[in-house]
C-alpha cells in the first residue's frame, strides 16, 4: 500500500522570521538560502506578504519587489511561492478599492507569486470574495484561510454591554465558533473559488482534540486541499500537527529547525520523526533540509540583537541516533493521538521539545486565549501610562470587549484594537469613570461597521452609545485618496515613484514607502551628477591646469572631481597653515581645502565655476 503524502509549506523566510525576530531577515541573507531551497522539493514556499512589504523598506531600506523577484529567480518555479494578504486591506491598514488590489496582485504574479493566502480578522466572506476572484482572474492561486478563534470565557462582568444595561445574569452563552461554523466559511471560500482552504491558527490556541475535530470535517466537507497553520506560543503547536496529519491534512506549515517553536510554527524535523512513526511519507528531500540547516544557523546568528529565545540543541534527523527515553516520547506521544488521549499526547511532546531546548509553553497566552503580539502590546500600552498594575484586569475585560465589539477573532488587527480598548475601560474604572469613557479611534470604526461584518452583530444600542449612531456604516471604498506622488524639484523634477510597482508601494504603505521612494531618487540624482561632473571634467581646456611655465614649487591638488565654487587667495598672498584656500563642490557636499602649513602662494590655476577633475592642479606655492 502506497503511504499517505504530507505536503509542507515552508515559513522560515516569512512568517518563521517575523514570528520570532521583527521580519529583520535581510536580503543578503535570503540570497544565501535560496540556492539550498531550489531542489528541497517544498510544495509551497511562504516568502512575501504579511510584515515583509513594510518592514523590509522601515528597517532594511530594501524593495519589497526585489525580495520577490530574488526568490523567484532562483527557484525557477520549483516550489510554489506564497504570500499572505489580509483580503480587503492586502498588507496595509485600511480597505483599498478594487482597482489598487488588482494592480498588487498583478504586479506580484508578474514577479513570481504564484499563491497567495487571503483571511479577513473578521472572518467576513465579503472582505475576501474579490481578492479569491481577481487572484484566480490573474493566474494564481487563491488559498482561503478561516481565522480560528475561541468564544471567550464567561465571567459576571462580562455578559455584554446589552446584558448589563439590562441587569442580565452571565449565562452560558450560546458557543458561536464551533466546528461548524469554520466548516461553513470553508465552503463559501471553495465556492468563491479557493484553490486551498487553510485552517489559520494565529494565536496557536487549537488543541489537539480540536484540530482532529476540525481537519476531519474539513476534509469531508470541501474538495480543495486543507492546509493547517498553527504556532507553538501555548504549548500545542506540534501536538496539534500531528493530530491533523493523522486526521487527513494535506498540507502543513512547518519552519526549518533554527526558526521554529516558540512563537513560530513547529519544526519539520521534529514533524519529520512523527511522519516516520505514523508511516507518512513527508514530500520533501529532507537532505536538502538538512543544507539549509546548516546555513540557517548563521542566519539566525545574524539576527542576534532580535532573538529573544534561546537555541535548541543542533540536530540531523537523518544521521543522529536518538536516545531512548526520546523514542519511548514519540511512542507514547503517537499511542495517545491515536487514542485520542489529549493529556498524555501533550505531555509527550512537551517532553520532547524539551529535551531539544525549544521555548517551554506560554502559560499566561494559553489561560487567557489571546495572541502573544496582543498581550505584549497591552504590557507596553500600560508601562507608557505608568499603569502595568492594570494588567490582571485589563485581561479580565478582553471577553466582555469582545462581546461588545461583535465577538471578533483577535488577529490583527483586531486583537491590537480590541487589547488596547480593554487598558482604556480598565483604565476608565480606575478614574471612576463609565466603561468606554475613552475610546479609540480603530474601536470606533470597528464597532461602526468599517472593518466589516462582526460574527454576531453588534448591539444598535451600544454601537450608538460609541460612535453616535445606531446603523451600521461599512467603510466606503469610493472616499479612498490616492496618496499624491509628487514632483520632487530638488532632484531634478523626478516623480517620487518612478515606475507603477513603486506607485502601489506609495498606496499601500505612504509613509514608509515616502521615505524609501526619496532615498532611491536621491541616489539617482547624485549618481547623475557625479556623471556630469566627470563628463564636464574629461571636456574641459586643458590650459587652466596645465600652465606654460613649469611648475617647480609644491602644489595644492584636487582631493577628487567638483566645481570651484570660491577662491579665497591670490599669488603673493602669504597664508598660514589651517587658512581655507579655496571651497570647491563634490557629490553635493561644499569642501573646504586648507593649507597644510605656512606658505606664499605662486599661482593659481583656477576660476569661480570651473570643473577640475580627480588631481588637478589647483595652486603652486614658491
Amino acid at each position: 500500500m502506497e503511504k499517505k503524502k504530507l505536503k509542507i509549506r515552508d515559513l522560515t523566510l516569512r512568517d518563521g522570521q517575523q514570528s520570532l525576530f521583527a521580519t529583520r531577515l535581510s536580503q543578503g541573507e535570503i540570497d544565501k538560502l535560496l540556492p539550498y531551497y531550489e531542489n528541497a522539493g517544498f510544495y509551497i514556499m511562504e516568502v512575501w506578504g504579511g510584515a515583509i512589504p513594510d518592514s523590509v523598506m522601515r528597517y532594511l531600506d530594501q524593495s519589497p519587489w526585489d525580495r520577490l523577484r530574488a526568490c523567484s529567480k532562483v527557484m525557477k518555479g520549483k516550489s510554489l511561492l506564497s504570500a499572505l494578504s489580509r483580503g480587503r486591506n492586502l498588507f496595509g491598514y485600511v480597505p483599498y478599492p478594487d482597482y489598487v488590489l488588482e494592480g498588487f496582485y498583478k504586479e506580484a504574479i508578474a514577479n513570481g507569486l504564484n499563491v497567495m493566502r487571503i483571511f479577513d480578522a473578521l472572518n467576513d466572506i465579503d472582505n475576501v470574495k474579490e481578492s479569491i476572484r481577481l487572484i484566480n482572474e490573474l493566474g494564481g492561486i487563491a488559498d482561503g484561510a478561516v481565522c480560528y478563534t475561541v468564544d471567550p470565557k464567561t465571567e459576571p462582568e462580562q455578559v455584554g454591554f446589552f446584558g448589563r444595561l439590562f441587569g442580565k445574569k452571565p449565562a452560558e452563552p450560546e458557543k458561536i465558533f464551533t466546528d461548524e461554523y469554520f466548516v461553513e466559511k470553508a465552503k463559501q471560500m471553495e465556492a468563491l473559488g479557493a484553490k486551498i482552504i487553510t485552517l489559520k491558527d494565529m494565536a496557536g490556541l487549537v488543541n489537539p482534540l480540536r484540530a482532529a475535530s476540525i481537519i476531519s470535517k474539513l476534509k469531508a466537507n470541501v474538495k480543495v486541499p486543507v492546509d493547517f497553520h498553527t504556532h507553538c506560543t501555548p504549548g500545542y503547536g506540534l501536538a496539534s500537527s500531528v493530530m491533523a496529519i493523522i486526521n487527513g491534512v494535506d498540507i502543513l506549515d512547518t519552519n526549518i529547525w533554527w526558526f521554529g517553536g516558540g512563537s513560530a510554527a513547529p519544526a519539520i524535523e521534529l514533524v519529520y520523526l512523527f511522519t516516520q512513526k505514523l508511516g507518512v511519507e513527508i514530500d520533501v528531500d529532507m537532505k536538502a533540509v538538512g543544507e539549509i540547516r546548516k546555513h540557517l544557523l548563521a542566519a539566525r546568528q545574524s539576527l542576534k540583537e532580535f532573538d529573544l529565545g534561546k537555541l535548541p540543541r543542533e540536530f540531523d534527523p537523518l544521521n543522529d541516533k536518538l536516545p531512548a527515553e526520546i523514542e519511548a516520547q514519540l511512542d507514547r506521544a503517537v499511542a495517545a493521538a491515536k487514542s485520542s488521549d489529549e493529556a498524555t499526547l501533550l505531555d509527550a511532546c512537551h517532553a520532547i521539545e524539551q529535551y531539544f531546548g525549544f521555548p517551554k509553553p506560554n502559560e499566561l497566552v494559553k489561560e487567557a486565549e489571546v495572541p502573544g503580539g496582543m498581550y505584549s502590546n497591552m504590557v507596553a500600552q500600560l508601562k507608557a501610562l505608568h499603569a502595568e498594575d492594570l494588567l490582571d484586569d485589563a485581561m479580565r475585560l478582553i471577553p466582555m470587549v469582545r462581546r461588545d465589539a461583535g465577538l471578533v477573532p483577535l488577529v490583527t488587527p483586531t486583537s491590537q484594537i480590541v487589547g488596547s480598548q480593554a487598558v482604556s475601560v480598565a483604565l476608565d474604572r480606575r478614574k471612576g469613570n463609565a466603561d468606554y469613557t475613552t475610546k479609540s479611534n480603530q474601536f470606533i470604526s470597528l464597532v461602526k461597521g468599517e472593518y466589516g461584518h462582526t460574527p454576531v452583530a453588534i448591539d444598535p444600542a451600544f454601537r450608538e452609545k460609541i460612535t453616535g449612531d445606531a446603523t451600521e456604516k461599512p467603510y466606503d471604498t469610493s472616499s479612498y485618496k490616492r496618496p499624491e506622488n509628487p514632483v520632487l524639484e530638488d532632484l531634478g523634477g523626478v516623480k517620487l515613484a518612478s515606475n507603477r510597482e513603486e506607485e502601489l508601494l506609495l498606496e499601500l504603505l505612504p509613509s514608509v514607502a515616502n521615505g524609501f521612494l526619496r532615498r532611491r531618487r536621491t541616489e539617482e540624482f547624485e549618481a547623475k551628477q557625479a556623471e556630469v561632473a566627470k563628463q564636464k571634467a574629461a571636456e574641459a581646456p586643458a590650459a587652466p591646469t596645465v600652465p606654460q611655465e613649469p611648475i617647480t614649487g609644491e602644489t595644492l591638488v584636487a582631493p577628487m572631481g567638483g566645481r570651484i565654487i570660491e577662491v579665497n587667495v591670490k599669488p603673493g598672498d602669504k597664508v598660514k597653515k589651517g587658512d581655507i584656500l579655496l571651497v570647491y563642490e563634490a557629490m553635493k557636499m561644499e569642501n573646504d581645502v586648507e593649507a597644510e602649513k605656512d606658505e606664499v602662494v605662486k599661482r593659481v590655476f583656477v576660476t569661480v565655476d570651473q570643473i577640475v577633475g580627480t588631481d588637478a592642479v589647483l595652486i603652486e606655492f614658491e
